[in-house]
């Protein structure tokens, strides 16, 4: 099942209760990347940092500005559905509210990332057919099913970022949402 949405912008909003935001804080986020026509898991930091949201009913929470979006997707997953292997369909952001994405690439039996739906479930796919020949996997394991929004991007555009390091966004790597909520600087 799909609905769509055309909108401008997307923003992820943090609820937070303080008065300022930490603005050198930016959020980290897994991407599926390409590089030598082959998928890749990475670990984006996005260049725009968070700033102070001046929008009724969030002021002052942390806001992260994902870009220029061209339309939104919901979709349910059933559990244990197997996506198969395949390539982005546009360079979009993806994401998870409930459930589990577990995603591999066929290339690296060895990298998995596992995405649960909820505060961390945000990733960027960017392996689209022009970038990588094989794409990746995405299997959702869970008993229930899993909810994800899906939202390219205009024009196919990446947002700027700096990548980390190989492989998905780590606990640690993401650790920092919990630091702007408690108000410190990360």
């Amino acid at each position: 099942m799909k609905m769509f949405y055309n909108f401008a912008n997307l923003f992820i909003v943090t609820s937070l209760s303080f008065g300022s935001v930490a603005t050198s804080a930016k959020l980290n986020v897994t991407a599926i990347g390409a590089q030598d026509g082959s998928s890749t898991l990475e670990c984006w930091q996005l260049s725009n940092p968070f700033s102070s949201s001046g929008d009724p009913g969030t002021a002052g929470s942390a806001v992260a500005q994902l870009g220029t979006l061209s339309n939104l997707s919901y979709t349910v997953i059933p559990s244990s559905y197997d996506g198969g292997l395949h390539n982005a369909p546009y360079k979009q952001w993806v994401i998870f509210t409930a459930g589990l994405a577990d995603i591999t690439l066929p290339d690296d039996n060895s990298t998995h990332a596992y995405v649960s739906g909820g505060e961390f479930g945000v990733i960027f796919a960017a392996d689209t057919a022009d970038a990588s020949t094989k794409g990746h996997r995405t299997e959702y394991p869970g008993v229930t099913e899993t909810i994800a929004l899906q939202i390219p991007t205009k024009d196919n555009t990446v947002p700027a970022h700096e990548v980390l390091h190989r492989g998905p966004c780590s606990q640690a790597d993401t650790a920092g949402l919990h630091s702007i909520a408690l108000g410190g600087s990360v």
